[in-house]
């Protein structure tokens, strides 16, 4: 298993960097590539950290725990600081214990200001009247927002992340939430070209916009685009007035419908019967099959691989990658799901819980359940999802579609050697191995 041939490292953050452009064999300062290439691993997870630790602040959550890791992660990446790889990787490994702090401070912010996410199907396709499509990941902007046009003719959409917020009884309350549109978040351009309706980005993963559009896009929060309205604040008149301005959409429903809001507690009250069919070989694995979504053509894999799985499978998913497969009816087994939507990536926390109850319900490990998890990476937030999975412990993580820019072959080395990650290559050749 080897990564993709790259630079050694690539630091250029002090006036000593080689030819004044940057080190890619060793640092002048004396710092050796591994080094280099754990500072940006952990500089990424940080990032990810970063993003739910702001939604959490903004419901009016913090953690002075967290807060003082992040200000020390950073120092260390200061030059001259830290040339010690094994610390690097302690420090990557903290990283993924203060990124399930923050998961579950978020997680406790959503909950108890929308209620516990319960099962629900949400439309595709449109309804009669004017319309908003909101993207990223903020649900307080969209409880803002829904409280905004509640009991006008403008309707509001979600994309991508934002589906599960369909799962919470506070926001599902609102008969304005009219269900969700496209898939992940690069089909934005398509999908808001097909559209004629406002357009609103509360985080990550809102696009650089055609110009056809253009003028109905607005942005909010931390998200700003050249030639984009930003909103600051909370008060969405002006996107609301532009969605009126455009032509009313028609009533026209979508070819499936989507099922999320799968929340710990709503799993877990199905631990016995979920016990008494795995004795029972009703259920012989759970795979987790989920992560950030790329528009790589390798990425069909995980529609694929979820379509070859054997019939007596659970498969549990979040983030937009489920969007790969989440239109599939794979039915259930007596009564439990087989395709169980958790929630948005920060979500991966509900996984977590889950995971370790059913090790709790059968008096093993995490690692010795009958569960596979089976990740796409795209961006910084996997990155601290992926060290929070193996500061738990958790080995053999099968990680595509393709090996993280970051990783260089030192880095694989300890990823294969001390976490045992795997690296995926055709469904029919993983599922295989996977079975057993």
């Amino acid at each position: 298993m080897a990564a993709t041939e790259k630079l050694d490292m690539f630091c250029y953050q002090c006036s000593q960097t080689a030819r004044g452009t940057g080190c890619t064999v060793k640092g002048v300062c004396g710092k050796e590539p591994i080094v280099a290439r754990l500072q940006d691993n952990l500089l990424f997870a940080i990032k990810g950290i970063s993003a739910y630790l702001y939604h959490a602040r903004e419901l009016g959550y913090s953690d002075p725990e967290v807060d003082a890791f992040i200000e020390r992660g950073f120092f260390s990446t200061l030059t001259n600081v830290n040339f010690d790889p094994e610390e690097f990787l302690n420090l990557a490994v903290k990283a993924g214990e203060m990124n399930i702090r923050t998961m579950k401070l978020l997680k406790q912010a959503h909950i108890e200001r929308f209620g516990e996410p319960t099962p629900t199907k949400v439309r595709t396709g449109t309804v009669k009247g004017h319309g908003i499509i909101i993207t990223g990941h903020d649900m307080n902007a969209l409880d803002k927002l829904l409280q905004q046009v509640e009991g006008t003719d403008v309707f509001v959409y979600t994309h991508s992340e934002m589906l599960p917020a369909h799962g919470y009884p506070g926001l599902r309350k609102y008969k304005n939430l009219a269900g969700n549109l496209g898939k992940a978040w690069f089909d934005q351009k398509k999908l808001f070209a097909q559209y004629p309706m406002a357009l609103l980005g509360t985080s990550n993963c809102f696009l650089p916009p055609r110009e056809e559009y253009i003028d109905r896009m607005f942005s909010t929060g931390p998200v700003y685009l050249p030639g984009v309205k930003h909103i600051d604040g909370y008060d969405y008149s002006e996107v609301i007035a532009r969605a009126r301005e455009l032509p009313e959409l028609p009533d026209a429903p979508g070819e499936y419908e989507l099922t999320t809001g799968f929340s710990t507690s709503v799993l877990l009250s199905h631990a016995a019967k979920i016990k008494e069919l795995v004795e029972k070989g009703k259920i012989k694995r759970f795979f987790l099959v989920g992560g950030c979504d790329a528009p790589l053509k390798k990425s069909d894999y995980y529609r694929e691989f979820v379509q070859k799985l054997p019939q007596d499978v659970v498969v549990l998913t979040l983030a937009c990658g489920k969007f790969r497969f989440n239109d599939l009816d794979l039915g259930d087994i007596e009564g439990i799901p087989r395709l169980i939507d958790l929630g948005q990536c920060n979500d991966a926390i509900v996984a977590l819980e889950v995971a370790g109850a059913l090790a709790d319900l059968f008096g093993v490990g995490v690692n010795d359940l009958p569960l596979t998890l089976v990740i796409s990476w795209m961006e910084q937030k996997a990155v601290a999802i992926l060290w929070s999975l193996l500061a738990l412990g958790i080995k053999g993580i099968w990680l595509g579609p393709i090996v993280p820019g970051w990783i260089n072959d030192d880095m694989l080395k300890i990823l294969v050697d001390q976490y045992d990650i795997r690296l995926i290559s055709t469904p029919d050749e993983d599922i295989k191995k996977m079975m057993g």
